[in-house]
C-alpha cells in the first residue's frame, strides 16, 4: 500500500504541473492585454501607453510567458501564489478566505445528493418495474434535464420571492445554504440513483445472491449483508468524481446566490483578467479533485478485500 500511494503521489505532483503549466499558456492566450485592464481600473479609462508600460512591468507582464510561469511555479512550490492584481492582496489569503465556503457548499450538496439517491436507487432496484421504479426514473431524467442556474433560479422565485421562506442570497445562517445545496444536489441525485440502481440490479443476478435466497435469508438481509456493498463500487467512483466537480463546478450557482467561495472568485478574476487569483483558485481546485480521487481508490479495498494495491 505504502509503494502504490508514493506512486500515485507522484503521479499526482504531474498532473498538478500539467494542470498549471496549461492553465497558464491558456490565460496568455485570451484576446485582450490586462495591462491596460489593470491600469484602467487604478487610473481611469482614459490612460496614456506609457501608464500601461508602467504597469506592465510593475506587474511583471513584460517578461515571457515561460518566465512569468516558472517565476509563478517558484513560489507556489513555497505556498505564495502571488498578489492579486485587481485587490492588491496575496492569493493565498484570498484562497484561505473562500475556500471553507465553497468546501461548506460542496458537502451540503454531496449530503442532499446521497439522501435522495442511494434511498432511491435501492427501493427502484429492489422494487423493479413497479410504481416507485417509474415515478424515481422518471424525476432522475428530469434532474439530469434540468441545468443548474435554471432550477436554482426556479427555486428562488419560489422559496424566496413567492413563499418567502428562504433568502435569495449570502452566507451565514443554515438558511442561506439549503438553496444552493438543493441546487447543486439534485443534480448530482439523479446521476447517482441511476447508477445505483444499474449497479444493484447487475449484483441481484449474480449466483451468490440467489444462493443466499436459497438459504432462506430475508430479501432484506440478502440486499444489506450481500447486494449494497458488493455493489457500491462503482457509486463511490462516480461520488468522488462528482464531489470533485462540485469543487470547481459550482461557479454558477455561487454566482446565482451570491455565495463567497472559490467559483465567485474564480468568475470575478476571469472578467477582470486577474492572472494570479485565476491560477492559484485553478491549482487548489485540481489538488482537491486529485485528492478526492486518491481516497476513492483507496476506499475500493475497504469494499471489496479482494481488491489489493501492491506493486510489483
Amino acid at each position: 500500500m505504502v509503494k502504490y500511494l508514493l506512486r500515485r503521489f507522484y503521479a499526482l505532483l504531474f498532473i498538478l504541473l500539467c494542470v498549471s503549466a496549461i492553465t497558464f499558456s491558456l490565460m496568455h492566450l485570451v484576446p485582450g492585454d490586462p495591462a491596460r485592464v489593470i491600469a484602467e481600473k487604478k487610473y481611469g479609462e482614459e490612460v496614456t501607453a506609457e501608464t500601461v508600460e508602467l504597469v506592465r512591468e510593475e506587474m511583471g507582464l513584460h517578461r515571457p510567458i515561460y518566465l512569468q510561469y516558472f517565476h509563478w511555479l517558484g513560489g507556489a512550490l513555497r505556498g505564495d501564489f502571488g498578489t492579486s492584481f485587481r485587490t492588491g492582496r496575496l492569493v493565498g489569503e484570498e484562497l484561505r478566505a473562500r475556500l471553507p465556503a465553497t468546501v461548506e457548499l460542496a458537502l451540503a450538496a454531496m449530503l442532499v445528493s446521497l439522501l435522495i439517491a442511494i434511498p432511491a436507487g435501492i427501493i427502484s432496484a429492489v422494487k423493479q418495474y413497479s410504481l416507485l421504479d417509474n415515478t424515481a426514473m422518471l424525476a432522475a431524467m428530469l434532474g439530469v434535464s434540468l441545468p443548474n442556474f435554471w432550477l436554482g433560479l426556479l427555486l428562488i422565485l419560489v422559496f424566496s420571492v413567492q413563499l418567502e421562506w428562504l433568502p435569495v442570497f449570502g452566507r451565514g445562517e443554515l438558511k442561506h445554504l439549503v438553496l444552493p445545496a438543493l441546487t447543486l444536489g439534485t443534480g448530482m441525485a439523479a446521476v447517482t440513483t441511476r447508477l445505483t440502481r444499474s449497479s444493484i440490479l447487475e449484483v441481484l443476478r449474480q449466483d451468490y445472491v440467489r444462493t443466499a435466497r436459497a438459504k432462506g435469508l430475508t430479501e432484506m438481509l440478502v440486499t444489506s449483508r450481500h447486494v449494497l456493498k458488493n455493489s457500491f463500487i462503482p457509486v463511490i467512483t462516480v461520488i468522488g468524481l462528482q464531489f470533485g466537480a462540485l469543487l470547481e463546478g459550482a461557479v454558477v450557482v455561487e454566482v446565482i446566490f451570491a455565495w463567497p467561495g472559490i467559483g465567485r472568485l474564480l468568475y470575478d478574476s476571469i472578467f477582470a483578467r486577474d492572472y494570479p487569483v485565476i491560477q492559484g483558485c485553478v491549482f487548489v481546485i485540481a489538488v482537491m479533485y486529485v485528492l478526492v480521487n486518491l481516497l476513492v481508490d483507496i476506499s475500493y479495498a475497504w469494499l471489496d478485500p479482494r481488491i489489493r494495491y501492491e506493486v510489483k
